[in-house]
């Protein structure tokens, strides 16, 4: 392992334990909606003064043992990309357990009451479709 990149591979190690330690915490709530909004501005805040100060994006990269400050924003490209992934991923699997949740409460409300089935004829046809209503 090259000491002059020993940095910026901690930094990264450190990020994504941050990303694995997120997905295991219960989230939303105001205050994991707090810190989203936080990092959000954050970001946000750095990437203007890397748009501004390019030259300081370079001396931050080379002091990580990255080479070009180019370099330095396309680890953070990734970074960001992995985490905007595993948000979604995460959301994407809530709402399919919404959507099956909804789907079970759905099906039971559309059975048929048992008490109402014709079993003679497989289960499939109520008395009252069958025409076999008392006093008819």
């Amino acid at each position: 392992m090259e000491t002059g990149q020993l940095a910026i591979k901690i930094l990264l190690i450190v990020i994504f334990a941050a990303f694995a330690i997120f997905l295991m915490l219960p989230g939303r709530g105001a205050r994991h909606l707090a810190i989203r909004r936080l990092l959000m501005v954050l970001l946000l805040i750095l990437l203007v003064l890397a748009v501004v100060f390019p030259s300081a994006v370079t001396s931050i990269a080379q002091l990580l043992g990255v080479g070009r400050g180019t370099d330095l924003l396309l680890y953070a490209l990734i970074v960001v990309f992995i985490g905007n992934s595993l948000v979604v991923q995460r959301r994407h699997r809530k709402t399919e357990q919404e959507v099956t949740q909804i789907a079970r409460q759905l099906a039971i409300l559309r059975a048929p009451d048992p008490a109402t089935l014709d079993l003679s004829s497989g289960g499939t046809t109520t008395r009252r479709e069958a025409g076999s209503e008392p006093g008819e």
